[in-house]
């Protein structure tokens, strides 16, 4: 009788068990991931954007398993108040973005298409324009490496006036380092400035004054609980002319495109 009735338990709890098993939703196909982060300074693209000074950065990104996605990011700035363009606000970054990435076939090629706005919230100061800025992008990539084009379809380009057909070229490694927790880094990319929204000296419109190329290498490591910590350095290419127009005129402000150390610390969730 004890073993009977043991045997039934134990058959009762099984079949329990696979029935709980079997009425288990199925995995949902929206995905909602977040990011912030402590940088020394935010780098975009070879310049500062904040004068050399500390940025606190986060962004929240919703996916659909079919390859659709879109999110929000934001950082603080100081490049447009440092330039005296904006009279009030000027202090702040948000972009937002969408778009569509997978991959092709079964290989390990992928790609990513969307649209990105860059607001920069704020009043414009007389003689200036305003930052905003659209670009459409397209990407490939193939494991640790990518190339993206970013092309711009607005009239202004992150205020330099006449310049639609601007685009940068990103082209980048980021390499897993096998057996460790680190992953190496590096990255090239072109800047080019269309247009005659602007002159400076030694130059007679946007490419002599604005155009130039970047890059970056660094190294970051992977800590537990979804941190990340990292170093890299960036550095630019520019002329006298282009290095005149990337220097603000505000007392204590810096060169934005000199070569500098960023280190930073980051969490996804």
């Amino acid at each position: 009788m004890f073993k009977k009735s043991v045997i039934a338990g134990l058959t009762a709890a099984a079949l329990g068990s696979g029935l709980a098993q079997a009425q288990q939703p199925p995995a949902s196909p929206h995905t909602l991931t977040g990011n912030i982060g402590l940088f020394s300074q935010y780098i975009f693209r070879g310049l500062t954007q904040t004068n050399e000074e500390l940025a606190l950065q986060g962004g929240l990104d919703y996916s659909h398993e079919s390859g659709f996605y879109a999110g929000t990011w934001g950082s603080n700035i100081s490049w447009l108040r440092d330039f005296g363009s904006y009279s009030s606000g000027g202090s702040l970054e948000l972009d937002i973005y969408g778009g569509y990435k997978g991959t092709i076939g079964k290989t390990d090629f992928g790609y990513d298409v969307g649209l990105l706005y860059y607001s920069y919230p704020g009043d414009v100061a007389p003689g200036f324009t305003k930052a905003d800025t659209l670009e459409v992008y397209g990407a490939l990539s193939w494991k640790w490496l990518s190339a993206k084009l970013s092309y711009a379809l607005s009239d202004d380009v992150f205020g330099v006036p006449d310049a639609d057909g601007t685009y940068y070229l990103d082209l980048t490694a980021s390499y897993p380092i096998p057996n460790t927790k680190l992953t190496a880094i590096a990255h090239y990319g072109i800047q080019k400035f269309t247009g005659n929204g602007v002159t400076c000296t030694g130059g007679s419109n946007n490419d002599d004054c604005a155009s130039y190329d970047d890059w970056k290498i660094g190294v970051s490591y992977s800590l537990p609980k979804d941190f990340t910590v990292g170093v890299f350095y960036t550095d630019t290419d520019m002329t006298s002319a282009q290095k005149t127009f990337y220097t603000p005129t505000a007392a204590n402000t810096k060169f934005l495109g000199d070569n500098t150390f960023t280190v930073f610390i980051q969490k996804t969730f």
